[in-house]
């Protein structure tokens, strides 16, 4: 038996655990490794601007101090000392000279601040756009030619995530945030070394926590870098489930898996919230020991600064005064800050090169056969002979499962060879081989005497046609699709090959022709219809070698022969390979091999094989044992695909924008409704809000208690000085507990909140993607890689408006509000004169956020437009490798992203711009309050008032200006949440009724009646059209009709895929709009052409046919042998246990067919819904598993739509539609002897 011995791969590579590759961070500089001569130019120019700033602001304390100084002793000479009018004039006009001075240059210092951060912003962010662009260019080169046993073991569901997520990471931790770091990092180094040089003794006081501070955040970064590279690899295994759930929605639905596969999705994301809480708590343990390490050293730097000046008071050369003291103090305390604001920089560049790890492993990968390398001999004047000799091949996956063994077999040119055999005996390996998607373990392939790997890949498949059993189309024009055969092609030359595979018939009765969009996957078109535009995209690349793999098994008999008689008469002038299973077939081919157990064990031509009665006799006996075992036209629909449009009638399959969602994508979405998705975590978002107060107002509260040290120095009394330092750094001690306390629990409170809101977002996008009806996937903006995109990235941007988001808000708010209130009650003069500038840096985040929020929607539209493209393409990849469109689809995709990136280049001279006046205007706003203060102290104002006004809004200015920085990722976020809330929003247009019933137990009746439909993408045209049938319990009732006649759809109504527009469809008495979906669908089992498997184990994929209990194995195994599958299940090494892959793909047609069929047997249906159920079976399987699908009969209700006349000549009635009505109906014998169109059809067949 054909069963017991398997040799396809099966999926020989999944029967382990899928090897997914430890990936290693890269090193930070190797971030840069694409940057070209003109990038490191841009990053040199930034790096000298941002240090030269850095050394700038590193020596504001110096001004700072001199300025101190001189007030302090302005004070100290005039209101503590008797003095005539003259000399306090003359003090005075010197005291303004300083002022005035110290102003002159503090505005000098913002302007060339400005210059600085403007040049750096533009290079860094230029450069970082520059190589993206790059990267994101390499990287899909180089997925699209990685050799197929690549993606044997890599998801391509993952890929959509490395191409939003992970780049986006990259892209972030190699532009603005650098120079920004550095930056932070100059003034830390640069104040170190100034305070040093003015007073090592006191600045090595200040500096003793330096260590444990680079300690702990040494140690935290390398633990977040850790946890990043676990965030990545949840949400890449999230998205490898949602694009496999997605891209098999009909079955989802169907089975009702959408709570197994949202338990599987949720999975993920919780390991992802819990990894990223404990990150969330590692940050906020950083900030907190930083703070309370930098305020116990304000504390010690006073009181140990204050003892060194009164100890040397009174001497003629003090080493220390006043003015040093604030100048060491000021330095170390902006060195200390500026470390601090560096911190969470660490964080990103972990992230980018955890993302860059993943992004560069495949780009740094060689595959071993590989389509880059443009080498390898161009055959002159090829004639096209195939030779084998003593092939033995594995795949690389699994070496222990041999495939073919020791192959000899010879293709002379011309001529047309078959391959036969057991269903996974090895037939579709060798075709695979010819192709060289794999090279041989052993032995060697010749074409035309020369070993296949000495050949130039390129040329080698551009000699080669192809044709599958499941063809695939992509989401282009009919035109389009056929001209990717031969991009050279004229109109004239597609329209032939479309004539040759009797398919421009068909494409000339649609509305737009041949520029009809086929939908994704070809989803718009019948499978007879696909597979006769695959055929005319062979055809027309005039091929030397043609394959063809069942190339008409989806054709119905009066296209078959059309078809079969093109595919002879093109025969003639190509080397042809076909693998069939009807042996009607290939009947005049002239060699048949036939394959058993990975060895040829007959060929010679069919009159010899039939001669020798054995193997081959066997076979087509098997097939010919009654002549009316023939095959019937009506196999074009597919059950699980989308609309299929009729041949009959004119019909327009261009996707119409729904309403609703055209509603639903213009409306606006406040700030407001974006916080409110964080609502449920409310106590989390108190606790951190009321500790983000704290936090913010502790900036305004130094300068409180900054303003009364200084105050205390001018004061003559020693004692009271002394006594009134120790109380301030009381209250510095105090203050640094408050902020470590409030920063930690900040920290933890808004991560926890951002990661459930994130968590959430996604398993309600998740979820509402799942519930939605089938219309809303037929729609060309919601493609399964558009979905998938905005999955992951939109949740997550989210979080870029709120969580951690919110509390730099509240605390840069709180900072500002406590500030001006302090202003208003020390000094409102004053304290207007610093809030005047406040107005600019709203003002500038104001301009940024608009920037910032169109260069988002363009980067939204161009990537999900270009990941979509991606996707489709690496997921066919096999038919993207056989048509040598890796090229083509890279173009596409670079074309996409080029409008994004050339305006992202536009807009970054104003980033610049902005976020320079942003960490300027601090500058320009102290020159001001220090020369208006000046005024006002020779005015007899209290000095420290000054120093408290000016310094508590300058810091309200600052952290406004440091919460800019992040400004972009909250825009991103408010665009998120458009659409998030757009798909939350939306309601599915077929859902629960209300008061809906639920059956535990159905009869089995169905009944249409007076049904008319059209499919929501196309509501002018009828596809049923008054359609009245009815289908008693326990009978069997067969669909028949032309290709595109609406007998899918007739099965997918039952199934309530879609509604009615008119009429009703009844499962017993009940119509099926009142019965609860759920209990609807759990009495329906079908079974479609094209079986969609996950990527699971055997055991699973079989169980899934009943998803609302737990599967007993006993059920899974009995199921199984029904099937005819469970001998070759139990051959492989890990039995039920092995894991199929994505999609099957390893599978033979049969295996994964039998599989399908056990998973509908498992639930054990009332309603039983067959599309083709045997037609991708050889000859002994088929007999097989027909048996058992007579049996699984018995006392329920069958729908079929037949392939072969064996299969439904006892069926209790057959019903022909035609143009979307019953048109007849009778028994075999009924509808012969009427004869009418059914005659018609069995004559032809029998011809």
């Amino acid at each position: 038996m054909g069963e017991k011995k398997k040799d396809s791969p099966l999926d020989a590579k999944f029967t382990e655990k899928q090897p997914g590759e430890q990936v290693t961070s890269v090193t930070f500089s190797q971030l840069y490794r694409y940057a070209t001569g003109l990038d490191k130019f841009l990053l040199f120019s930034g790096v000298i601007f941002t240090l030269v700033a850095g050394g700038i602001q590193s020596y504001t304390p110096v001004l700072f101090g001199q300025i101190t100084g001189n007030i302090i002793s302005y004070v100290q000479n005039t209101q503590y000392s008797n003095i005539s009018d003259e000399i306090w004039q003359a003090a005075t006009d010197e005291f303004m000279d300083q002022v005035t001075s110290f102003t002159y240059l503090y505005v000098a210092v913002g302007v060339v601040l400005l210059l600085c951060n403007y040049t750096c912003t533009v290079a860094f962010n230029y450069s970082a756009t520059r190589q993206i662009l790059k990267i994101r260019d390499l990287y899909l080169k180089k997925v699209f030619n990685q050799d197929i046993s690549w993606y044997d073991v890599h998801q391509t569901g993952d890929f959509s995530s490395r191409m939003t997520e992970d780049l986006y990471k990259l892209e972030d931790g190699i532009g603005e945030k650098v120079p920004m770091f550095l930056n932070f990092i100059a003034i830390f180094i640069g104040s170190l070394v100034i305070a040093l040089i003015k007073g090592w003794e006191l600045a090595l006081i200040c500096l003793t926590s330096l260590p444990v501070s680079v300690i702990v955040f040494g140690l935290i970064a390398w633990l977040t870098t850790k946890l990043a590279q676990k965030e990545l690899d949840a949400y890449g295994a999230a998205a490898a489930i949602a694009e496999e759930v997605l891209s098999s929605i009909k079955t989802v639905v169907a089975f009702s898996g959408r709570h197994k596969e949202m338990m599987r999705y949720n999975s993920q994301l919780t390991f992802a919230r819990k990894n990223n809480i404990k990150r969330s708590m590692l940050q906020g343990l950083a900030w907190g020991s930083l703070w309370l390490i930098i305020y116990s050293s304000y504390a010690l730097a006073f009181w140990y600064g204050v003892k060194l000046i009164l100890e040397e008071k009174g001497s003629p050369h003090p080493t220390y005064t006043i003015e040093i003291m604030i100048t060491v103090f000021f330095s170390v305390m902006t060195g200390s800050m500026n470390f601090g604001m560096a911190s969470p920089y660490i964080e990103a560049f972990s992230i980018a090169k955890a993302a860059g790890g993943k992004v560069f492993s495949v780009i740094d990968n060689e595959p071993v056969i590989n389509l880059s390398k443009d080498k390898g001999q161009q055959l002159e004047n090829l004639k096209g002979n195939i030779t084998f000799k003593n092939v033995e091949f594995y795949y690389p996956a699994r070496k222990d499962v041999t495939v073919l063994k020791g192959v000899d077999l010879e293709i002379n040119a011309g001529d047309t060879v078959a391959l036969v055999g057991s269903s996974g005996c090895g037939k579709s390996t060798v075709v695979q081989l010819i192709q060289r998607f794999y090279d041989p373990t052993a032995g060697e392939i010749t074409l035309d005497g020369q070993n296949l790997k000495q050949l130039n890949l390129t040329w080698l498949r551009r000699q080669i046609g192809s044709v599958g059993q499941e063809p695939v189309l992509f989401a282009a024009t009919i035109q389009e699709n056929i001209k990717y055969g031969n991009p050279g092609a004229t109109d004239q030359d597609i329209i032939e090959a479309a004539k040759k595979a009797n398919a421009h018939g068909f494409i000339t009765k649609l509305p737009n022709g041949y520029n009809t969009l086929v939908g994704e996957r070809g989803a718009q078109l019948s499978g007879g219809q696909k597979q006769r535009i695959a055929i005319a995209r062979a055809l027309i690349r005039n091929p030397l070698i043609l394959l063809l793999d069942e190339a008409t098994s989806a054709l119905d008999n009066a296209s078959e022969a059309k078809v079969q008689a093109a595919l002879d008469s093109a025969s003639q002038n190509y080397t042809t390979i076909v693998v069939a299973h009807r042996l009607s077939t290939i009947r005049h081919a002239n060699k048949i091999f036939v394959f058993s157990n990975g060895t040829i064990v007959e060929q010679g031509t069919h009159d010899e094989l039939m001669t020798l009665k054995k193997e081959y006799h066997t076979l087509v006996m098997a097939q010919v044992a009654g002549k009316e075992e023939a095959e019937l036209a009506s196999t074009d629909d597919k059950t699980y695909r989308k609309p299929s449009v009729e041949e009959d009638e004119e019909l327009g399959v261009e996707r119409v924008d729904d309403s609703n969602d055209s509603l639903e994508e213009k409306e606006s979405i406040s700030l407001y409704k974006v916080l409110m998705m964080n609502a449920k975590e409310w106590p989390y978002i108190l606790i951190g809000g009321v500790n983000s107060i704290i936090f913010g107002c502790a900036m305004p509260l130094f300068a409180v208690i900054f303003g009364d040290v200084i105050g205390v120095l001018a004061n003559p009394d020693d004692d009271y000085v002394r006594t009134e330092t120790n109380k301030t750094c009381l209250y510095f001690l105090i203050a640094g507990i408050a902020l470590a306390f409030s920063t930690l629990i900040q920290h933890y409170c808004f991560g926890v909140a951002g990661e459930r809101m994130t968590e959430r977002l996604r398993r309600q996008m998740f979820m509402s993607m799942l519930i939605q009806e089938i219309g809303f996937f037929d729609r060309k903006e919601n493609g399964v890689g558009a979905l998938c995109a905005k999955l992951s990235s939109d949740a997550a941007s989210v979080q870029g408006a709120t969580g951690q988001r919110i509390g730099t808000i509240v605390s840069s708010l709180a900072t500002l509000v406590f500030a001006v209130g302090l202003s208003v009650h020390y000094e409102w003069r004053l304290g207007l004169t610093a809030l005047a500038f406040t107005p600019l840096i709203l003002l500038a985040i104001f301009f940024e956020r608009r920037n910032a929020s169109g260069l988002s929607d363009s980067r939204e539209t161009s990537l999900q437009k270009s990941t979509q493209i991606a996707v489709e393409g690496v997921t066919n990849i096999r038919t993207v490798a056989s048509l040598c469109l890796e090229n083509t689809f890279h173009q596409i995709y670079v074309s996409e992203l080029l409008p994004y990136y050339h305006r992202a280049a536009r807009t970054i001279h104003w980033r610049g711009f902005v976020y320079g006046m942003a960490r300027t205007l601090m500058y320009f706003a102290y020159a001001a309050c220090m020369y208006y203060g000046g005024h006002l102290i020779t005015k007899k104002l209290p000095y420290e008032r000054v120093f408290k006004v000016s310094q508590a809004l300058i810091m309200g200015t600052v952290s406004i200006a440091n919460s800019l920085a992040f400004t972009p990722n909250f825009t991103k976020g408010i665009k998120a949440a458009k659409n998030v809330k757009r798909f939350l929003n939306r309601v599915p247009l077929i859902r629960n009724q209300p008061n809906c019933k639920t059956l535990t137990t159905v009869d089995g009746n169905v009944k249409y009646t007076d049904v008319h439909f059209s499919y929501p993408t196309r509501p002018n045209v009828q596809v049923l059209c008054g359609l009245d049938l009815e289908v008693l319990q326990g009978k069997t009732v067969a669909l028949v009709g032309q290709s595109g006649c609406g007998k899918s759809t007739v099965v997918q109504l039952i199934e309530r895929f879609y509604d009615p527009d008119s009429g009703e469809v009844f499962l017993d008495e009940d119509d099926t709009k009142t019965i609860e979906l759920h209990s609807l669908r759990s009495h329906l089992g079908i079974v479609s052409q094209e079986p969609n498997l996950f990527s699971k184990t055997i055991r699973e994929n079989i169980a899934y046919g009943d998803n609302s209990r737990e599967v007993q194995p006993e059920e899974i195994i009995e199921a199984a042998r029904n099937a005819n599958i469970h001998n070759f299940i139990v051959d492989l090494p890990l039995g039920y246990e092995t894991k199929l892959g994505e999609k099957g793909t390893q599978l033979s047609g049969g295996q994964k067919q039998r599989i399908a069929i056990a998973r509908a047997l498992i639930r054990n249906p009332k309603v039983l819904l067959l599309d083709e159920a045997t037609s991708a079976l050889d000859t002994e399987s088929e007999k097989v598993v027909q048996e058992a699908l007579d049996k699984a009969k018995v006392g329920r209700t069958c729908i079929t739509i037949a392939h072969r006349l064996s299969t439904i000549q006892d069926a209790d009635m057959i019903c022909i539609i035609n143009k979307g009505k019953v048109v007849e109906k009778g028994t075999h014998k009924e509808l012969l002897q009427f004869k009418g169109l059914y005659y018609r059809l069995h004559t032809h067949t029998n011809r």
